[in-house]
């Protein structure tokens, strides 16, 4: 695929963006959900090894096509690996689906009710490697905690300046300012961050990508939407189970899926190829359903 038919498939195609980029501190608790528990591994690079087969079958899959997955996003050694020879972008292109890279580095301690990107000294070189791979966007994602005005401008802030550095690239940067679903004051960083973000599109002489979290009342980010800066507006599941994950979704017009343990927590290690695509086909197609047959 070509940078301007990838463009195409993700502003307008049908299914959702499969989340591939568990990395670091998440890496066990995602091999525990897959039935490999810690100790399995006797360093950072089995670890990782284990980690990357998993997605590899993920990515194997007759599941797993373009068909109802529009991209994926994936960690920065998933990206540096293979799938039977393959880079995986390149085999996930084969297959119909955009290849997308978590950039973020993790998250800073708490200050003014948000986590903040901490710091990505090494983004510039990061960004040449990744489209030299055949990758035609990123992912960077920040934390919401609570209702504070200052904190959040502070994060829709940071998250525009790395994407500014990243469209300088010719690549596409997907912001994620996420609300954690637990906050008590969740309805109000809505607010709030609609307000922000819709101030800050309104400077883009570019078009982004956003991956928020569900909101409170279905509908409050129909501006964004249909915003002529927003290439596409993509939703994680935040801690909701699938089922659940889908129907609030399902609720919001314009709004597609880009879940990860949603996707992936009926998969284990010791199933059968054939149990293995079952469990995946069948969260896929929920996961499709919720991303394009709405409710509201």
């Amino acid at each position: 695929m070509t940078s301007a038919e990838m463009t195409a498939k993700i502003a307008a195609g049908k299914g959702f963006i499969a989340a591939l980029d568990q990395s670091g501190g998440s890496t066990p608790k995602a091999l525990a959900g897959y039935g490999i528990e810690a100790g399995s591994w006797s360093s950072d690079e089995e670890m990782y090894g284990l980690i990357h087969e998993m997605r590899s079958r993920i990515i194997r899959s007759g599941m797993f096509n373009g068909d109802k997955v529009l991209g994926a996003i994936l960690f920065e050694r998933t990206m540096d690996g293979s799938v039977d020879g393959t880079p995986v972008p390149a085999a996930l292109t084969a297959k119909g689906i955009v290849p997308f890279i978590k950039i973020d580095k993790g998250l800073e301690n708490e200050a003014g009710g948000v986590q903040l990107m901490k710091p990505m000294p090494d983004l510039d070189a990061l960004l040449v490697r990744s489209k030299a791979l055949g990758v035609y966007g990123t992912k960077e994602r920040s934390v919401i905690n609570s209702a504070d005005a200052a904190g959040i401008a502070a994060i829709v802030a940071q998250q525009f300046q790395v994407g500014h550095q990243v469209l300088a690239h010719g690549m596409m940067p997907m912001l994620e300012p996420e609300i954690n679903i637990k906050s008590a004051t969740r309805a109000d960083c809505d607010t709030i961050l609609l307000a922000e973000l819709l101030e800050a599109l309104d400077g883009m002489d570019q078009q982004v990508m956003l991956k928020l979290s569900l909101p409170v009342v279905p509908g409050t980010f129909d501006a964004l939407t249909s915003h002529p800066k927003v290439l596409r507006v993509v939703a994680l599941s935040g801690g909701y189970e699938r089922p659940e994950a889908c129907a609030e979704l399902a609720k919001n017009k314009g709004i597609i899926a880009s879940f990860s343990r949603a996707l992936l927590q009926d998969l284990r290690f010791a199933m059968s190829d054939a149990e293995f695509d079952a469990a995946l086909g069948s969260a896929i197609d929920e996961i499709y359903t919720g991303s394009t047959v709405k409710t509201a």
